[in-house]
């Protein structure tokens, strides 16, 4: 036989791989000839398998197996059809009841019929998939060497194979070493019957978006399911989720909506677009609702199809997925890879760039996720060294070059595809959607905890891990932790007013002090003033917050030291210019024991030249303290000198020199306990204090 395995070869692997037939058995088929003494039975039979065939080829018998009660009862009066058994393999090997498929498909390669190389085949994914991996490569292999060197898709079907046995030992490797994870369910309250996949977070993972094909007000029958909505569920304080509200009709328009990705802050939805063969969009938070969909634009979207998106928490680079050419190999073919476009200084978005080497792979990479410390990029490839399927990988900035891609791990990684995975900022917990076992629907969102060796979960996990009800055989937990700790710090808050706690609408700007230049710039959230900024370590920030009719706030940030994760709440309280006002300037630093300027100073001394040239009736009083370490004379003394060293400042940069005085207070009226390192940093400070006002 030049087409296929020779009987000699499918004889051996029916010997070596069917546990129930010892022989290589006549293929039956559902005809006059075959039962010539059952005719009532053949009619039935056969009306069974044509309704079947029909569910199965039209792509619901596999999704939603209705095709296999009817496949099943075919195969109870002829078990001895080929095709009969492959379909009712591939049906068992698309549902959570994988090791069902292998029985089918051994039948089918025991059957000496046209199919059985393509049983072979069919066999050696279901070892794959049920971790058979020895057995899946046995197939693989034997396939592999019965390939027709004259058939034109020779080279292909030797690479597919080549493939198919790289993976099992990839797959080998990774189950021999697992990640030490808790992998739980998120539950009937957030998942449905329905699909409930590409879940998108906030940092601090407070709220989640994602897709459903859930039936609701907004979407309408598409082959069995519903169109694509976008729904939110919120973190309670146990651990808990809400049940999941429909974004509605703004976002959830005709036809399917689906969320492509979320801004570190949550102001900034990203949304697929289902026009011009898939684009990207976006929507802006406005107080508790979201705004109208708007396109990103050329620059981002092409007549090729894009879909995920994720924001770097600068909110300055956008990556994302297209098909389109790639620029740097035009002659490749058309398949997904990662894309970024940069924020120009006018705000526009810089037409897009393929990632390229090391990330980008000969195959497909899809759902990327960029992790709100600025340095690791997560996405899901089914090139690289996966175990099959689409996995998860992930890629660190080093030297302003991304590494080679991670394959994260066993048993976050599958042989089936593994998608959408997305980390909290401290790095504790990820989402990603999988269809396993135990599921609610045909894929479900799933919580992932990062376990490190010997760790006691706390009360809230405990509590969240049993809430959502993972049978403790869906549970895995290795010996060691794999997932590094994030080197980040997360500030959120709200912005109020002084005076009346009202919420207030507010820029918040981060500035690199050593280099004085802006990184990035957010707004509060239009009705409830939060704000949530991600600080990668490794800078001295300078935090400034400004809102109309009001003066401006300042904070410093030192973390060019820090490792690991931390969490500031802080509520930020902005005061109007009235006489008696006071703003702490936390970003004005001296020599130590000097009163000479840094030149970390400069933006927040530009920052009070440019109040001064706006409000030019204000008169000001600059005050400098000190802790109470040393001499009182001395730090008395010291504390005069750097308010002067202020106003000397301001005046080189034409503010007048009468309306501005300076006062050192030495250690009188501190803010914080000198006992304390923190405490003695605190009241270090430079103020300025409101005089006049007309």
């Amino acid at each position: 036989m030049k087409k296929g395995l020779s009987s000699i070869v499918a004889f051996t692997l029916a010997l070596a791989l069917c546990a129930q037939e010892q022989r290589v058995l006549p293929n039956v088929e559902f005809d006059a000839a075959s039962f010539p003494d059952k005719k009532a039975e053949l009619q039935a039979a056969q009306k069974m398998l044509e309704q079947g065939t029909k569910l199965y080829e039209s792509g619901k018998g596999v999704r939603g197996l209705e095709s296999l009660p009817y496949l099943l009862k075919a195969n109870d009066f002829n078990p001895n059809n080929a095709n009969l058994n492959i379909m009712i393999g591939d049906c068992y090997l698309n549902s959570p009841e994988k090791s069902k498929a292998i029985p089918f498909y051994q039948k089918a390669a025991s059957l000496a019929s046209p199919a059985m190389s393509v049983a072979v085949k069919k066999l050696g994914g279901a070892y794959h998939h049920t971790y058979q991996l020895d057995e899946a490569i046995q197939c693989f292999d034997a396939c592999k060497a019965n390939l027709n060197p004259n058939d034109k898709a020779y080279e292909e079907n030797l690479r597919y194979f080549d493939k198919k046995i790289a993976e099992c030992k990839v797959a080998k490797e990774l189950v021999a070493d697992p990640v030490s994870v808790v992998i739980s369910n998120l539950g009937a309250v957030v998942n449905s019957s329905y699909m409930d996949y590409s879940p998108v977070i906030n940092a601090d993972a407070s709220s989640l978006y994602f897709t459903s094909t859930r039936a609701n007000d907004y979407s309408s029958p598409v082959e069995g399911d519903y169109s694509e909505n976008i729904y939110e569920t919120n973190r309670l304080k146990g651990g808990q989720w809400t049940p999941p509200a429909n974004l509605g009709a703004t976002i959830n328009k005709a036809g399917n909506s689906a969320v492509a990705g979320i801004s570190p802050d949550g102001q900034m939805l990203f949304v697929y677009l289902d026009e011009n063969g898939g684009d990207l969009g976006y929507s802006m938070r406005v107080g508790d609702s979201w705004g109208p969909k708007k396109s990103l634009g050329r620059a981002i979207n092409s007549p090729a199809h894009e879909s995920n998106a994720s924001l770097s928490p600068d909110g300055r680079t956008l990556f994302f997925i297209s098909n389109r050419p790639n620029s740097n190999n035009p002659n490749a073919p058309k398949k997904h890879h990662i894309y970024y476009s940069r924020k120009d200084a006018t705000g526009n978005w810089t037409p897009a760039r393929p990632m390229g080497a090391p990330i980008d792979s000969e195959e497909e990479e899809v759902a990327v996720f960029a992790h709100p410390n600025g340095k690791t990029l997560f996405f899901s490839s089914n090139g690289h060294n996966t175990m099959g399927g689409f996995d998860i990988f992930r890629s660190d900035l080093k030297d302003g070059r991304w590494g080679t891609p991670v394959n994260i791990g066993y048993p976050i990684n599958t042989p089936d595809n593994d998608n959408f995975f997305v980390l909290s900022a401290s790095g504790r917990h990820a989402y990603f959607s999988s269809f396993r076992s135990g599921g609610s629907g045909w894929q479900d969102i799933y919580q992932i905890t990062f376990v490190e060796p010997k760790q006691t979960l706390t009360a809230s996990e405990d509590k969240l891990i049993a809430y959502m009800q993972k049978p403790l055989s869906e549970i895995a937990v290795a010996e060691k932790v794999q997932v590094n700790a994030m080197a980040l710090t997360l500030l959120k808050g709200a912005v109020k007013d002084a005076s009346t706690e009202t919420p207030i609408q507010a820029i918040i700007e981060i500035y690199d002090n050593e280099l004085n230049v802006s990184v990035a710039s957010f707004e509060t959230n239009s009705l409830t003033g939060r704000y949530m900024v991600s600080l990668p370590s490794g800078k001295n920030y300078g935090i400034f917050v400004r809102a109309d009719g009001y003066l401006f706030y300042s904070e410093n940030i030192d973390i060019r030291s820090s490792v690991g994760y931390q969490e500031l709440e802080k509520d930020i309280k902005l005061s109007k210019p009235d006489v008696g006002a006071k703003v702490a300037l936390r970003n004005i630093f001296f020599e130590t024991g000097k009163a000479m300027l840094t030149d970390e100073s400069i933006s927040e001394l530009n920052r009070v030249v440019d109040l001064l040239n706006g409000l030019p009736k204000l008169s000001i009083e600059i005050s400098g303290y000190t802790d109470n370490v040393g001499q009182t004379a001395f730090n008395q003394h010291l504390s005069e000198a750097r308010a002067k060293s202020v106003v000397d400042y301001l005046t080189l940069k034409g503010i007048s020199a009468a309306r501005l005085t300076y006062v050192g207070y030495g250690s009188e009226f501190p803010l914080a306990d000198n006992s304390t390192s923190a405490g003695r940093a605190q009241n270090r400070r430079t103020e300025f204090k409101i005089l006049k006002n007309e």
